[in-house]
């Protein structure tokens, strides 16, 4: 009888896990639900349908949204104002971390932690607050860098920055790459200092210099690092744009920068088309998806 009842023990003891992981799991799983997997199912539902603001009961349409979607010129400036930034502020985003983070990682200055802070601290600044302050940078009559210009005598040069077609969308380029460049720099860093210093010393040693260095070692050895967060910058870019043209420019002038979620935001809650709007942001959810693909693709490590 002893070992029977020992044996019950045992397998009481198995359980007692199982339902303690299950409880610990539970409200993570509850919110999982209710704030992502039912919310993406009811705007995938939403996307196949005519439902407005004024709309109890929305009607099946099928793909009409899309349909009309890739027709509205307006839906295809905002997509195209997107790519353009996802082509242009990663790229220099990750560049100028890189450079700052090799400069701070190599120096032996006592200062490296000022200039960490400093150089994360627009990250941690609300992005609205961040619009703001370059929409002051901007402005044509208060704005600093009209005052620089006129300063040292380039006042022909000085613009409405944020109202000039050809210069809207690029203000808000700059504001991104300012906003996140310190945040890629400290996790460029973090993977510069786990970098051996004796390969440095060896480099240095040869004749190496510091550029050489860059591209002959740290690159090479954070390849899987600066490719993920290049694909987290892409989707940045993509979500945090929606900010700074809803504050900075309203989308304006004539959609010049509007983009892809301060079109769907203005289609759902200005314009009350919500059908439309959640084709819109089921188009983006398919980009954001597969930059995620692209991203598990760099780090596979048999690739």
């Amino acid at each position: 009888m002893k070992p029977q009842a020992a044996e019950r023990t045992k397998r009481k003891g198995r359980k007692r896990p199982a339902g303690f992981i299950c409880v610990c799991v539970l409200p993570a799983v509850l919110l999982t639900l209710t704030f992502t997997i039912i919310p993406t199912i009811r705007a995938l539902w939403l996307s196949v349908t005519n439902a407005t603001a004024l709309s109890l009961n929305s009607r099946f349409i099928g793909l009409e949204n899309y349909r009309y979607m890739f027709g509205d010129e307006y839906f295809l400036l905002a997509l195209k104002n997107t790519l353009k930034l996802m082509a242009c502020v990663p790229a220099v985003t990750i560049a100028f971390a890189l450079v700052l983070a090799f400069i701070i990682s190599q120096s032996d200055l006592k200062e490296r932690g000022l200039y960490r802070t400093a150089f994360y601290f627009p990250n941690i600044i609300s992005l609205t607050v961040v619009s703001i302050i370059w929409s002051f940078v901007f402005h044509p009559t208060m704005g600093i860098l009209n005052s620089l210009l006129n300063g040292v005598g380039l006042q022909a040069w000085a613009k409405s920055w944020l109202g000039d077609t050809d210069t809207a969308l690029w203000c808000i380029a700059v504001t991104l790459i300012w906003q996140a460049t310190g945040y890629y720099m400290v996790m460029h860093i973090a993977a510069m200092d786990s970098i051996s210093n004796e390969i440095y010393e060896a480099a240095t040693i040869d004749g190496a210099g510091p550029v050489h260095k860059l591209f002959s070692i740290t690159l090479p050895l954070m390849k899987d690092i600066v490719g993920i967060t290049f694909v987290l910058a892409l989707s940045g870019t993509i979500n945090l744009s929606f900010t700074l043209s809803k504050v900075m420019t309203g989308g304006g002038p004539n959609g010049a920068s509007s983009v892809l979620l301060q079109y769907m935001y203005e289609q759902g809650f200005i314009n009350g088309n919500f059908g439309y709007a959640m084709a819109i942001t089921v188009f983006t959810l398919t980009i954001s998806i597969a930059l995620s693909a692209f991203s598990r693709k760099l780090t596979n490590n048999e690739s």
